[in-house]
């Protein structure tokens, strides 16, 4: 299993068995802090009493190592690995929640014969499990448990989460029985008992705070700088993803601040992506943040023969199907070729603030779906994409809201092109357990859904995925759970006002911000995926006897159909 993941972590690797419990620990290293054998994992502490494998970063670590060495702790490496398990050592299960960072991590306390399997609060790093007949299998990746001695079975219905939501969405996998743990929570298996119970370890969320707009501004642009400022901590080349829009380039000016302020201006690295077609490029917003910033800076133009050259290595890269990633994996390619080993991204952002349609249409999402159910199913009648959506409007749930604004096929659509009934596909995904909170406005339940559904499931599943098959770490400071936590104390009209999109971060940083970035149309991180395969014929290659099937592709061919849907069908037939 470490082996089939050992290009997420080419420095180093280990094993540890313990003969007594009848359990392995594995790890292959990705060496970012204290890059010497001392971060060899997995490690022990206390006279072997503790013993972790450990994947991610524990940005608090060094305020956490602080307090610790307060209390009469002693280190002697300078990973945040080993203030894990002083923490744990210090205060017990209560540490989860101490930390800030993106990780996943087994821990196994000998003391009480137990192993914790424990994921960060905004999902960041993925963490596998499976277990049957009172065995217990994990993973960072599900590729991992293919290597195994274990037989899983395929999950029947994964085809059908797939072509609904262009990924498999948390906690189901291509197989059956092997599910995701949960963010913010933490499996404990009891080696006497070999049985788990999965728990939160979140606290509830801070109260609302009687703050105006421009301590809110004050905040915001206070608690980012510190979370960039943090997330820069590195033993290892780091670096920023410049893309041009407002995101990376707040990110890339707070990063060239903080290391003018060090005296280490020169170190800043930065990267950005390019290419000829002009209408995707974004290169003339790039230059107004580098002609504003010192350091090492590298532009690399993705061309149709790269692409072409590169897409299937791509789409083989992927650890589950998803009809995005293969833009991360070009940007990564890259960043390896330069040297990186961290990457800092503007994930989370769009989400946070307000940056996608979705926070404006929420409102009329919400009327349409008052709508009867019989009349929503109407929508099937009709040709034009929006119609035929409006269908998942009438499970009358969260999902059907989010498949609605976000889906990649109609439920009618999917029973189709997998040759199964409407009523199945409609059973399988309205039963996904997950649920807004009844209390959100519009725009807070469009920021709930993007954050908890787009972003954990596609996003932030497939930058982990595809950054880690090139050995990069990317961080993603608009994550940082000390500004998750500020925005939760905000009403909404301090977080969402006027028109434009995303007003508090556009205004926290507008003294920062050149107006040309700030005031430019939303474009995203795109690339041109229509013209490139389409004039390289990718899909042809395809044989199915799927006749809906071959109307997609068809379709495609001749511009009727999105990219999206064609690569969706490519995935599930190659």
């Amino acid at each position: 299993m470490c082996d089939s993941m050992a290009h997420g972590g080419p420095d180093d690797d280990g094993i540890y068995y313990n003969e007594q419990e009848k359990f392995a620990f594995g790890n292959r290293r990705l060496a970012i802090l204290d890059l010497s054998k001392s971060g060899h994992q997995p490690m022990f502490y206390n006279n072997n009493e503790l013993v972790i494998t450990f994947n991610g970063e524990i940005y608090n670590y060094l305020e956490l190592k602080d307090q610790l060495k307060e209390e009469g702790f002693l280190f002697s490496t300078k990973t945040d690995t080993e203030v894990i398990l002083a923490s744990y050592k210090a205060w017990g299960i209560e540490c989860f929640n101490k930390f800030n960072g993106m990780f996943a991590f087994a821990l196994y306390d000998g003391i009480n014969k137990k192993t914790y399997l424990v994921r960060d609060k905004s999902g960041i790093k993925p963490l596998y499990y499976y277990s049957k007949n009172k065995k217990l299998l994990f993973a960072s990746e599900v590729k991992a448990f293919k290597t195994a001695n274990y037989q899983f079975k395929e999950n029947p219905d994964w085809q059908i989460y797939f072509l609904a939501f262009g990924h498999i969405p948390e906690p189901f996998t291509t197989f059956a029985d092997l599910l995701m743990l949960p963010k913010a929570h933490y499996l404990v298996w009891d080696h006497k008992e070999s049985l788990f119970d999965i728990k939160n370890y979140n606290l509830p969320p801070t109260k609302k705070i009687d703050a105006n707009r421009n301590q809110a501004i004050d905040a915001v642009f206070a608690t980012l700088r510190h979370s960039v400022e943090k997330q820069l901590i590195s033993d290892a080349p780091i670096g920023v993803f410049l893309s041009g829009g407002i995101d990376s380039s707040i990110i890339t000016l707070l990063a060239n601040d903080i290391k003018s302020a060090q005296g280490k201006q020169q170190d800043l690295n930065t990267i950005s992506i390019n290419f000829k077609e002009a209408q995707f490029s974004e290169k003339i917003y790039q230059d107004i943040i580098l002609e504003r910033i010192g350091g090492n800076h590298s532009q690399f133009e993705i061309t149709a023969d790269i692409f072409n050259s590169n897409f299937e290595r791509a789409l083989n890269a992927m650890d589950q199907p998803s009809t995005d990633g293969i833009n991360s994996w070009f940007v990564n390619y890259f960043a390896k070729e330069k040297g990186l080993k961290a990457v800092l991204s503007g994930i989370g952002a769009d989400e946070l603030f307000g940056g996608y349609p979705s926070f404006k249409r929420m409102k009329f999402v919400n009327l349409l779906s008052q709508l009867p159910s019989f009349i929503l199913r109407q929508g099937n009648r009709f040709k034009g994409e929006i119609f035929k959506r409006a269908y998942y409007l009438s499970y009358k749930n969260t999902i059907g809201q989010y498949l609605f604004l976000r889906g990649i096929f109609s439920p009618i659509e999917i029973a189709s092109l997998l040759g199964c009934s409407l009523t199945h596909v409609d059973k399988i995904l309205q039963s996904i357990d997950v649920h807004a909170p009844i209390d959100l406005n519009p725009k807070e339940k469009a920021s709930w859904m993007e954050m908890n559904l787009f972003m954990q499931n596609q996003l932030l599943k497939d930058t982990d995925a595809m950054s880690m098959q090139h050995g990069i770490e990317v961080r993603v400071p608009f994550l940082d759970q000390d500004l998750i936590q500020l925005l939760q104390t905000f009403a909404s009209n301090v977080k969402f006002y006027g028109s434009r999109q995303k007003p508090l971060l556009i205004d926290s940083f507008k003294n920062l911000l050149p107006k040309a970035i700030w005031n430019r149309p939303k474009m995203g991180f795109s690339f041109p995926f229509e013209l490139w395969l389409k004039n390289n014929n990718f899909f042809d290659k395809v044989e199915t006897s799927n006749q809906a099937a071959n109307v997609v592709f068809d379709n495609f061919k001749i511009g009727k159909v999105h990219w999206s849907k064609a690569l969706a069908l490519y995935l599930i037939n190659k």
